[in-house]
């Protein structure tokens, strides 16, 4: 996952900020060396949206869904998933120390609602925004000055950041690729197909057959099944491998054999806790075809839309 470009006027305005401000240069580089991609940030923001809709318990998958209470304790729940990943230290007046300097954290659900307590004047924050609807996310950092504020009209004195002066903001990755929420995307057909069984098998196995050639996470394999033991609904023996063989589906996990099996075939290498389902087709060795597998004794490649399901191939049980 890399972060999308800064204009050059933005990286000009960067480079003066960053000049003109030690301290703030310092946590900048800081931060870049510990994600210079932005994948850790990425990877917390969505735990962290995952965790407060809490899918298992809930069927939840749409931040709307969540109380006014639970929102609104999103921003401390960022907050200390952040320090857990990257173990920042504890600040003196601040959240965090990083690079022995005091920076507090803030976090949005709106780009631009940041709101900025009294005692965070004259310090660095650290600016977090996250839309799972939009399926991206912006960190950065910006000295808190009283010109760059609105006024506060709230009881507790908090203030904005006026959107004039948003450009003051040293952007660490802006606009970046959150991982995609795949149950906000399906289509409303596919999702009413999904949740209208009233088994957790048998939704996802309807979950694995209607997105195919996509990373599912763990997370929705959680929310779908809502069981316990969601990992066992996946695998063979019952689960939803055995339950679309018949139908050519073959369903990869996170096994190095199971991502070599993807990228052969030219799909999204499952990475840690996440699954690809495709439905394949034998192919005839005296017609060799491009991307092309060999499973159990015999050649697969995709199927095309229209072919008719032919019984999907073993996948190999080892790791490697």
């Amino acid at each position: 996952m890399l972060p999308l470009d800064i204009s050059a006027a933005a990286n000009i305005s960067s480079q003066s900020l960053l000049a003109e401000d030690p301290e703030l240069a310092a946590v900048y580089h800081r931060l870049r060396q510990l994600d210079p991609t932005g994948v850790r940030f990425a990877t917390v923001l969505r735990d962290t949206i995952d965790q407060l809709l809490n899918g298992e318990a809930t069927g939840r998958y749409e931040w709307k869904t969540l109380f006014k209470t639970e929102k609104t304790h999103a921003g401390t729940v960022v907050e200390i998933n952040l320090q857990r990943e990257f173990k920042f230290d504890d600040g003196d007046l601040m959240d965090y120390k990083i690079a022995g300097i005091d920076v507090d954290c803030k976090y949005s659900q709106s780009f631009g609602g940041w709101m900025i307590p009294p005692e965070a004047l004259g310090h660095l924050c650290l600016l977090v925004w996250a839309d799972d609807n939009e399926s991206r996310w912006s960190a950065g950092l910006l000295r808190i000055e009283r010109q760059w504020l609105n006024g506060g009209k709230n009881r507790d004195l908090k203030l904005t950041i006026k959107a004039a002066h948003r450009n003051r903001i040293v952007w660490l990755h802006h606009e970046a690729p959150l991982p995609r929420n795949i149950l906000l995307h399906m289509t409303p057909i596919d999702s009413t197909a999904v949740f209208s069984h009233t088994s957790g098998q048998a939704r996802l196995n309807e979950l694995f057959r209607r997105v195919q050639r996509e990373r599912i996470s763990r997370n929705v394999i959680r929310t779908v099944a809502q069981q316990k033991d969601y990992m066992k609904r996946v695998r063979g023996n019952g689960g939803s491998r055995s339950a679309l063989q018949r139908e050519g589906i073959i369903i990869m996990g996170d096994y190095e054999s199971h991502r070599k099996i993807a990228r052969t075939l030219q799909l999204p290498a499952p990475r840690e806790g996440e699954f690809v389902s495709a439905q394949v087709k034998e192919v005839n060795y005296a017609i060799p075809s491009e991307n092309s597998v060999s499973l159990s004794g015999r050649l697969w490649t995709l199927a095309s839309p229209g072919d008719a399901p032919e019984v999907a191939p073993q996948l190999p049980s080892h790791k490697r």
